[in-house]
């Protein structure tokens, strides 16, 4: 028998390592709080991308993948993965999940066991708060007793080229043995493990990752509207700039940031350095300004090239295409496409819009959905195209579309107009 490992959350960064984990000989508990995702797992119905129904299929057969609502399964375990959400409430980190996951766990942490945390974080969470909840919970002393680690997750939902198996995985640990324990479990379930110093130089780690993509979409952003005054094409700047082979990474605008990562990560480090230092973090600050403001720059572009086809924006029909901010996120009440969406049904459009990828549960009331069919696009004042989804028909959308705002550069011609 292979070694017990608890994966607590079964979104899309638990998921994947739960099914990689069997696969790499584990016996594996899912945790996750949520009824309706752990009925679906139980049917073998995923409902992440990267995790076909088949992958599902053979974890059950293996007998190694259990899931469930709770903890009962958790006993004797060696490890424990916790991969649960790290949302922003009022401007400050909510560590909230973390902490439920934490004194959830904790009755059945035993000696030598290894507690890790993947949750996006700002430094010093997991020995300054996860850690006093596990030994009050325990009745143990980390190191002494048990290990705990940090490393934390880089998946890519949708990503064919880098998986969670082939990624470079960065680990941390509290201290050498743990560093040991951490590196040896994920040796046996990624290619490559890159070990660091401490666990806040991981957490730190992470937040520089999304730091780097959030202020550098609010540079090409922010770019865009200026070029677009000038006028000037930014896309076609964009595509120069890219051919050179070195000192450059291609960021392209769009309509906002949207997930459970761009919007907020950059906000935990900010809050971090002003609690810490009292010092404000100027770049996340003005990246946030800018990409915060994307949707209403969206609707004002949309409102003005309306009016110059004497269109008013109140009683056109207006088709969005892709709601969610990728393929994979069905909840898109994280996208800023849906700000979009508000926006304009408040200006007194009549919004519709066009999204296979959108878990119908957890539609916002008032949007109406419809399929990018030739007919559906016909008959809009406007189509604006905020998310790229590979399934939509760019062709047919150009050819049919009396009027295309394209904030992804995905059409052309004398009917379109690019962000």
């Amino acid at each position: 028998m292979g070694e017990k490992l608890v994966v607590i959350g079964q979104g899309y960064v638990g998921l994947p390592l739960a099914m990689r984990a069997v696969e790499a000989g584990f016996d594996v508990v899912g945790i996750d709080l949520d009824e309706w995702r752990v009925k679906r797992l139980n049917a073998a119905e995923s409902y992440v991308e990267d995790i076909g129904d088949d992958v599902l299929a053979a974890a059950h057969r293996s007998g190694r993948y259990h899931v469930a609502t709770d903890y009962a399964g958790a006993e004797g375990f060696d490890v424990c993965v916790i991969t649960v959400p790290t949302p922003l409430s009022e401007g400050a980190p909510d560590l909230r999940h973390i902490a439920s996951a934490g004194r959830s766990i904790a009755p059945f942490v035993r000696h030598g066991s290894l507690v890790v945390l993947e949750s996006t974080t700002y430094p010093g969470t997991t020995e300054e708060y996860l850690r006093p909840i596990l030994e009050e919970g325990s009745g143990l002393r980390a190191p002494e007793d048990f290990c705990l680690g940090y490393s934390p997750e880089r998946i890519d939902p949708g990503n064919a080229r880098w998986r969670l198996e082939n990624t470079p995985k960065v680990v941390s640990g509290l201290d050498e043995a743990s560093l040991a324990r951490i590196r040896a479990f994920y040796c046996a379930i990624v290619e490559q493990v890159v070990p660091v110093s401490s666990l806040q130089v991981a957490e730190l780690c992470k937040l520089l990752e999304n730091t780097f993509r959030h202020v550098n979409i609010a540079l090409v952003n922010e770019l865009s509207i200026f070029a677009q005054q000038l006028g000037i094409d930014v896309w076609e700047a964009i595509d120069a700039a890219s051919t050179k082979p070195f000192g450059y990474m291609r960021f392209t605008p769009g309509p906002g940031v949207g997930g459970h990562c761009l919007p907020i990560d950059p906000s935990y480090l900010s809050w971090k350095v002003k609690r810490s230092l009292g010092h404000n973090f100027r770049f996340v600050e003005l990246a946030n300004d800018v990409n915060d403001h994307m949707p209403e720059h969206v609707v004002h572009r949309l409102t003005l090239a309306l009016n110059q086809r004497f269109k008013p924006v109140k009683g056109s029909r207006v088709l969005l295409l892709g709601l969610a901010y990728k393929k994979n996120a069905g909840d898109c009440r994280e996208s800023p496409a849906i700000e979009v969406a508000r926006a304009l049904t408040k200006l007194g459009a009549e919004v519709r819009a066009a999204d296979p990828h959108i878990d119908l549960g957890r539609l916002p009331a008032g949007i109406e959905l419809a399929e990018a069919s030739y007919h559906e696009l016909a008959r809009a004042d406007a189509v604006v195209v905020l998310t790229d989804h590979d399934c939509f028909d760019y062709e047919l959308v150009q050819r049919a579309g009396t009027f295309v705002f394209d904030t992804r550069d995905r059409c052309r011609g004398f009917n379109v107009e690019r962000l």
